[in-house]
């Protein structure tokens, strides 16, 4: 079945929809597009290396023995969190998003909880991510999982100014 993101489906309610945790599935594309869009152009501006993920992420993700995950609500994609590998045991955890309207509802963490203990069982001694100081509820959330700060270093990103590892033991 091919998922559509179509974000005013979501109800607007109160109360938090059920959330299942899933890998990707063919269909997936439009809403890792979509999701990951709309905070990148809220907060910064689409940048190449962005273009080359979303519009691809199956080439760019998948076919690199990479991982994407969805946090679904009603059958719809909210969230959605990838993990990229960098060199054996280090996969880079990247694009990570969650429906505006059902941010603070603990989707993220749900997700990032779900997306670092696939990274374990995929093996991962360290996972990393790149993001930038506005983005402080990610930060927190981020830091309140495990991963510590590490010093700059180069990005393709221009906006990265914040660099995190989680090292498993």
């Amino acid at each position: 079945m091919v998922t559509t993101l179509h974000l005013a489906e979501i109800p607007s309610t109160p109360e938090l929809p059920s959330i299942e945790l899933r890998p990707y599935q063919p269909g997936d594309a439009e809403a890792f597009r979509t999701l990951n869009e709309w905070w990148i152009r809220k907060h910064f501006g689409i940048e190449a290396h962005d273009n080359d993920m979303l519009l691809d992420p199956e080439g760019y993700v998948l076919a690199q023995g990479g991982h994407i995950f969805f946090a679904i609500a009603d059958g719809v994609p909210v969230g959605c969190c990838a993990l990229i590998p960098m060199e054996p045991g280090i996969y880079e955890v990247a694009k990570m998003a969650v429906d505006e309207r059902l941010q603070g509802a603990g989707i993220g963490r749900k997700l990032l909880t779900y997306t670092i203990e696939q990274g374990r069982l995929l093996g991962a001694h360290m996972l990393y991510l790149e993001t930038n100081s506005k983005l402080k509820n990610a930060i927190h959330l981020y830091e309140s999982l495990g991963f510590e700060h590490l010093p700059p270093r180069p990005s393709p990103y221009s906006r990265a100014n914040v660099f995190m590892e989680l090292r498993f033991q």
